[in-house]
């Protein structure tokens, strides 16, 4: 007896483990079980303070190769970037708008640079508690790299790569339209069917700047570089706007190949250009020359958020595994305004 408690009572998992490792500190210990280097029973347990039974034999502390880093629904490492999934192979981050994936002329906060500064310990992780807390050491030896990106002003989940050759799968999937992507975007005006498919030849300018959809004559010519681009779209939702000036509809948007502004180019050339596309959105263009553009519906960026990321994991073949990404604040509290028909 001890205080009146045995060792046949339930106890924190943290305190087994100290009790086996008696000179182990305690937040090194936790960060043992919060990287998934201690099992029980052969079961991985990542939950410090789960009650168990005295495990006896069954505990045991793995080697410290990074193993998978248990998320739960997100950690918000940065205001505009939550990490949703992390292990030696692969991270899924949820960018928020206005910051750009991987670094850029002019540009080095990225998403990507943020996660680094995560990885070697120069930020937490916002909020306190078991999340809270810098990663263990054995995760500051990963190294990200860039695989797909999304555009600045649009939101939410994609990958980045945390070895050459998980890189290399990963870039395999994309080529192969393997890896399955996922959009919602709020766009002007109303489909002409409940689901549909846009094909287009796209063509980049000079400067990389804009898209343009091409004739499939000049695009398969021979000194062209116009790349197809294929979206499948589907009516989610469609919202009447205040005083009869037309209607906003709600896509969801799978991406069959990944051109840069692929989604935006082809809603626009479909007559659906997106909310806040400043780019393909004539509306937004006339707006900003000071025009009275009917229908625009002012939002301070492309209305696009990327929901859903599905792919096979580099190092686990046969594994297929998802991710999503909640629509952002701007983006729901626009869709609150169109279904109280306030706009």
């Amino acid at each position: 007896m001890n205080g009146g408690r045995t060792e046949n009572e339930s106890q924190p998992l943290l305190h087994w483990l100290l009790q086996r490792h008696p000179d182990t500190p305690k937040t090194r210990a936790k960060q043992w079980i919060l990287a998934g280097r201690v099992s029980v029973g052969g079961v991985v347990i990542r939950k410090p303070h789960q009650l168990l039974r005295d495990p006896g034999s069954t505990l045991r502390l793995l080697d410290r190769q990074a193993t998978t880093l248990d998320c739960g629904s997100g950690w918000q490492i940065h205001p505009r970037v939550g990490l949703l999934y992390l292990d030696s192979a692969l991270a899924i981050v949820n960018k928020g708008p206005g910051l750009v994936s991987v670094p850029a002329a002019n540009c080095d906060l990225s998403a990507l640079s943020i996660l680094a500064d995560f990885l070697c310990g120069k930020l937490k992780a916002l909020e306190r508690g078991e999340a809270g807390r810098t990663l263990p050491p054995a995760y500051r030896k990963l190294e990200p790299l860039p695989v797909h990106r999304l555009d600045q002003y649009t939101s939410g989940v994609f990958c980045i790569a945390m070895n050459t050759a998980s890189r290399g799968h990963l870039i395999e999937q994309l080529k192969a339209h393997t890896m399955k992507r996922e959009y919602v975007a709020f766009v002007e005006g109303r489909a002409p069917a409940p689901k549909g498919t846009w094909r287009h030849w796209l063509e980049l300018s000079a400067d990389e700047l804009r898209q343009q959809i091409v004739p499939a004559a000049k695009a398969t010519a021979e000194a062209s570089s116009a790349q197809e681009a294929i979206t499948h779209y589907e009516v989610i939702a469609e919202f009447p706007l205040s005083g009869g000036t037309g209607f906003v509809t709600k896509l969801r948007l799978r991406l069959e190949t990944g051109r840069k502004h692929q989604i935006r180019v082809q809603a626009a050339h479909g007559g659906l250009p997106l909310i806040g596309d400043r780019t393909y959105n004539p509306n937004c263009r006339e707006s900003a020359r000071g025009g009275n553009a009917e229908g625009h519906i002012p939002f301070a960026r492309q209305a696009l958020h990327a929901e859903v990321l599905t792919l096979e994991h580099p190092q686990r073949p046969g594994q297929q595994m998802t991710w999503r990404a909640e629509l952002p604040k701007d983006l729901r509290q626009l869709e609150a305004s169109l279904r109280a028909s306030e706009i």
